[in-house]
C-alpha cells in the first residue's frame, strides 16, 4: 500500500524498496577474511601462529553499497573498476552471489583490484593487508566508466556514489552526473572520504562522518574530531554552506546523526545502543537504505532514521555484511509501533486505494505465536485482492476470548510481527471481541476468516454484509495452531526436555 508519499509509515517506505533501480558509482573492493585459532607463539617472532578455520570473501567499498542495495530489494547497476587479476575475478563472483550484475564493472588491465585481507585469531584482528591501485586507470577505462554512467543513469530511480578516493568518482564523472540530473533529478546520495570534491555535484544528500566533515571544512584540523554536539553542529553548518547539496547528514557513531537542510534547519537523530558493535561497512548500509528511502518517498528525516536502522543491524553482523530486506522491515515495524496507525488514518488511506480501483481484503486474529499456518492463511487472503489489512486483537480482548493466561506476547509485539510479514499491507489493533466496528470503519471488499465458521455463524457477518464485503472462509492447516504450539511447549517442559527458567 506504499503510496511513496512523505506521510507513509516506515513499513510502507521499506516495502517501497522492492523493484527500485539503483545506480551505484564508486571504488570496488574485495574484502577477504582468514579466521582461525591462535595455538602458540611463532618461533620466528613474537606473533601468534593461527590455525586456519574459515575463509570468506565479500564485496567491500562501493561493492558493499551495491550488495546492500540488492539485499534490500533494489535492482542494481554497479559502475566500478577492477583489474584483470584474481582479486577482480573473486569480487565479481562475490557480487553475483549477492544478486549484483557484474557486467557494468569496467575491467582495466592497467589497474589492480583493491583488496583488503584481514586475519583474525579467536575473533580478534591480527593484521590487515591492503593491495591494489586503481588511480592509474587507462584512458580507455575512464572512457568506458563514463559510457556506463550514461547508459545506466536512465534505467535508475536513484544514484549512490560511494567514493573511497581511488579514482572512479573522478571530476569528469561528477560533472556528467550533474548534467544528467538536470533533466532527470532522481535522488543522489554521496558518501565520500573527500566530500569537498562534491561541492558542485548538486547532491540530494551527502553522508560524511564527523571526521570527514571536519577535514572538508578545515583541512588542517587535528586528527581527533570535534567533541560534543555544539562543536559538531558548527562543523555541519560550515559544511552545508560550502556544498551545493539539499541536505547534509553528518554521522557521529554512537552520538547519532546531524541532519541539516538548505534553510539551516537542524535535526539531531539518535542511534540505537548496540553492545559489541563493529563498524566494517556500516556506512555503506546507512547510505544505501537512506537513498532507497528517499526514492521510495520518505522525507529526509524519515529516510535518515531508516538509514540508522540499517546501520544498527549491520554493526551487529560479522565481517563486511549486508542488511537483509526482511530484517529491516521488522525493524521498521517496531519503529511504527511508537505511533501506530489510527483507525481513522487507515480508513482514509484505504479510501484513496479504493478510489484507485484496488480491491481491499481484511482478516483478523490473535497471532499470539506466529507459525506456518498463519503465514499460509495470510498469503491465501492476500491473493484474493490487491491489499491485505489485518486486524489484531488487543490484549484485553484476547484475555476475554482465550482466558487469563493469554496472550503470551504483548499486543504491540504481535502487531509488529504481523505488520512485518510480506503478504500484509497494513495491520491495526482492535479491542472489541469481534472486528465488527473495524469492518464498518474500513469497509473492505472481502472479509476472510480461517477455521470452521460459515457465513451464517461468523460473529461479525452482519457488519461485513453492511459494508458490502464478500465473506470468504478459508480452511486452516491441520495441526497448526497457537494452542497446539503452547501445549507442545508445556509438555516438553513437563517431561524435562526443556529446562524451566528459574
Amino acid at each position: 500500500m506504499a503510496d511513496r508519499s512523505s506521510s507513509s509509515s516506515t513499513v510502507d517506505v521499506v516495502r517501497g524498496f522492492r523493484g527500485l533501480r539503483a545506480l551505484v558509482i564508486g571504488d570496488a573492493m574485495l574484502d577477504s577474511y582468514l579466521e582461525g585459532t591462535a595455538t602458540r607463539l611463532c618461533k620466528e617472532g613474537p606473533v601468534p601462529v593461527v590455525r586456519k578455520a574459515a575463509e570468506a570473501r565479500t564485496p567491500g567499498g562501493a561493492a558493499n553499497a551495491a550488495a546492500n542495495l540488492a539485499a534490500l530489494g533494489a535492482e542494481v547497476v554497479f559502475v566500478g573498476l577492477v583489474g584483470d587479476d584474481p582479486a577482480g575475478a573473486l569480487l565479481r563472483v562475490a557480487l553475483r552471489e549477492r544478486g549484483v550484475d557484474d557486467r557494468w564493472l569496467v575491467v582495466d588491465p592497467a589497474v589492480e583490484t583493491l583488496h583488503k585481507l584481514r586475519v583474525l585469531a579467536d575473533g580478534q584482528y591480527v593484521v590487515r593487508f591492503d593491495e591494489g591501485e586503481s588511480r592509474d586507470c587507462s584512458a580507455a577505462g575512464r572512457h568506458r566508466l563514463l559510457a556506463h554512467v550514461e547508459e545506466g543513469f536512465p534505467r535508475c530511480d536513484l544514484v549512490v556514489v560511494a567514493d573511497y578516493g581511488y579514482g572512479v568518482a573522478s571530476d569528469a564523472v561528477i560533472d556528467r552526473l550533474r548534467n544528467l540530473r538536470r533533466s532527470r533529478p532522481v535522488p543522489l546520495a554521496v558518501d565520500a572520504k573527500e566530500i569537498a570534491r562534491f561541492r558542485r555535484a548538486g547532491a540530494t544528500i551527502v553522508t560524511p562522518n564527523l571526521r570527514e566533515a571536519e577535514r572538508a571544512v578545515d583541512p588542517s584540523a587535528a586528527a581527533a574530531p570535534a567533541v560534543g554536539l555544539v562543536a559538531a553542529e558548527g562543523v555541519a553548518r560550515r559544511l552545508r554552506a560550502m556544498l551545493d547539496a539539499d541536505h547534509v547528514a553528518v554521522t557521529m557513531a554512537a552520538d547519532g546523526v546531524l541532519l541539516l537542510d538548505r534553510a539551516g534547519s537542524l535535526t539531531h537523530l539518535p542511534v540505537h545502543p548496540v553492545p559489541r558493535a563493529g563498524d566494517v561497512g556500516a556506512g555503506d548500509s546507512f547510505t544505501a537504505a537512506l537513498a532507497l528511502a528517499l526514492a521510495a518517498g520518505a522525507d529526509p528525516a524519515q529516510a535518515t532514521r531508516i538509514g540508522i536502522d540499517a546501520a544498527a543491524i549491520a554493526i551487529t553482523r560479522p565481517r563486511t555484511s549486508v542488511v537483509p530486506y526482511q530484517e529491516l522491515l521488522r525493524r521498521a515495524s517496531l519503529d511504527d509501533q511508537a505511533a501506530p496507525l489510527s483507525l481513522k488514518e487507515l480508513a482514509a488511506r484505504l479510501d484513496a486505494e479504493r478510489f484507485a480501483g484496488r480491491t481491499i481484503v481484511f482478516t483478523n486474529g490473535v497471532f499470539d505465536i506466529l507459525h506456518a499456518g498463519h503465514v499460509q492463511l495470510l498469503r491465501r487472503a492476500r491473493a484474493l485482492g490487491d491489499l491485505l489489512v489485518v486486524g489484531v486483537n488487543g490484549d484485553a480482548s484476547v484475555r476475554r476470548l482465550k482466558g487469563p493466561t493469554r496472550p503470551i506476547n504483548h499486543e504491540r509485539d504481535r502487531l509488529a510481527l504481523v505488520a512485518a510479514l510480506d503478504p500484509v499491507d497494513a495491520a491495526i489493533l482492535f479491542h472489541e471481541d469481534t472486528p465488527a466496528e473495524t469492518l464498518r470503519a474500513l469497509r473492505p471488499d472481502v472479509h476472510v476468516k480461517g477455521g470452521d465458521y460459515t457465513a451464517e455463524t461468523l460473529p461479525e457477518a452482519d457488519a461485513a454484509r453492511e459494508v458490502g464485503a464478500r465473506i470468504e472462509i478459508l480452511s486452516l492447516v491441520e495441526g497448526r495452531s497457537t494452542t497446539n504450539v503452547i501445549a507442545r511447549i508445556a509438555a516438553l517442559v513437563h517431561d524435562g526436555a526443556l529446562g524451566a527458567t528459574p
